[in-house]
């Protein structure tokens, strides 16, 4: 079986999950091919330390140049602040490496599209991340949408929900500061999240306008002092997107960092003339799902849903996913596309749809910052 070997730019939180994941590859049932951790790149030397137990790494090193340029590494997985994305991208793509880089792929939509165009040049398999729509719930939204049994959509709602900044004494980190996190705020951690199923479905916002909150602007900075936190803790975009029939409907999308009682919920609902769905992991097992019952006497129905992922794994079918099974399945799909064996499941973030994103929010800004509905055509010309 062929085997990809896998290197790590970015060894806190995020590389960790993903060093857990090839970890456990064997867990997938006949995948096309075997993927191993061989490199990790931190400039922790502390972070680093963590990898030793790894028996299939066996380079460690603070210098991503000397991790993109091994023979050892066939793709990259990276995960370090956005501001870092462009630079750090196109040069892991102009070294020879596939990529698959954490969201937003860029600090902003002219770097999103830079290092798209550097991916295309150098005809480098690039996707961006995004694990929520690999959890059984959203897969059966996709396929009923797919299915058309819900009719004419009539409304979307999607969105991803914290509440970790509720605490005003929360130390400030990058993600709170626009210097490293960008203009975009919030919706530069939680965007692609929000808009990955419909932006796979064809639902780009054509117009939308955008309410943005700048809730807590200063945090302690974890040396005594205070220092400001500039960035946009919440979002909601009112969003119009135009059907298949023609038809235009409204979509809301929210991208909250003060969402009381949210630790990490993400959720999708559908709404047609015919039938409707809602999943929220808020209740990781349950999908609603709406009968008009021809007019009479309607009703939403729960069904529990088990481990049903597009990659199936050892793991027994009454079971729930968590979070790290949903990573997994994010990076089988990334692999099984690679090698071109997606066969028809669900996909990573493209080139196309990263970039989509960012107009939208390079959009959201402009309707916040000119309290005025936008098209996006019109408001996404960035050079």
């Amino acid at each position: 079986m062929k085997t990809v070997n896998v290197g790590i730019i970015g060894g806190g939180l995020m590389g960790k999950e993903a060093a857990s994941a090839f970890g456990r590859w064997f867990a997938l049932k006949d995948f096309p091919v075997q993927v191993q951790l061989t490199a990790v790149c931190d400039i922790d030397q502390q972070a680093l330390s963590w990898y030793k137990q790894i028996s299939s790494v066996s380079l460690l090193t603070t210098d991503y140049k000397e991790l993109i340029h091994s023979d050892l590494v066939d793709v990259v997985y990276i995960a370090v602040p956005h501001h870092m994305h462009e630079s750090l991208y196109i040069d892991i793509l102009q070294a020879g490496k596939d990529l698959l880089g954490e969201k937003p792929f860029g600090i902003d939509l002219a770097a999103a599209r830079r290092i798209a165009n550097v991916a295309n040049q150098e005809g480098r398999f690039a996707r961006c991340s995004s694990e929520m729509p690999f959890f059984p719930g959203p897969q059966r939204v996709v396929s009923e949408v797919k299915s058309g049994r819900l009719g004419r959509i009539i409304e979307i709602k999607a969105g991803f929900l914290h509440a970790s900044d509720m605490n005003p004494n929360k130390p400030i980190n990058w993600k709170r500061q626009s210097a490293y996190c960008g203009e975009i705020g919030v919706m530069g951690d939680l965007g692609i999240h929000a808009l990955h199923i419909p932006l796979r479905l064809g639902w780009k916002p054509q117009s939308l306008y955008a309410h943005l909150q700048k809730i807590i602007t200063e945090r302690p900075d974890g040396k005594g002092g205070i220092a400001s936190a500039d960035t946009w803790n919440n979002a909601t975009l009112s969003t119009r997107v135009q059907m298949e029939n023609g038809e235009t409907v409204p979509m809301l999308l929210e991208m909250k960092r003060l969402a009381p009682g949210e630790t990490n919920t993400w959720f999708i609902e559908v709404l047609g003339t015919e039938g409707g769905i809602r999943y929220s992991t808020k209740d990781v097992k349950a999908l609603w799902t709406y009968n008009w019952n021809e007019g009479k006497e309607q009703s939403w129905q729960r069904v529990d849903l088990g481990f049903e992922v597009p990659f199936p794994t050892v793991t027994g079918g009454i079971f729930e996913p968590g979070f790290p099974d949903v990573f997994q399945q994010m990076l089988a799909a990334y692999f099984a596309e690679r090698e071109g064996q997606l066969a028809g499941r669900f996909g990573c973030v493209t080139l196309e749809e990263a970039i989509a994103s960012h107009e939208v929010f390079a959009a959201a800004l402009a309707s916040h910052a000119n309290n005025k509905t936008v098209v996006l055509e019109q408001e996404v010309a960035v050079n």
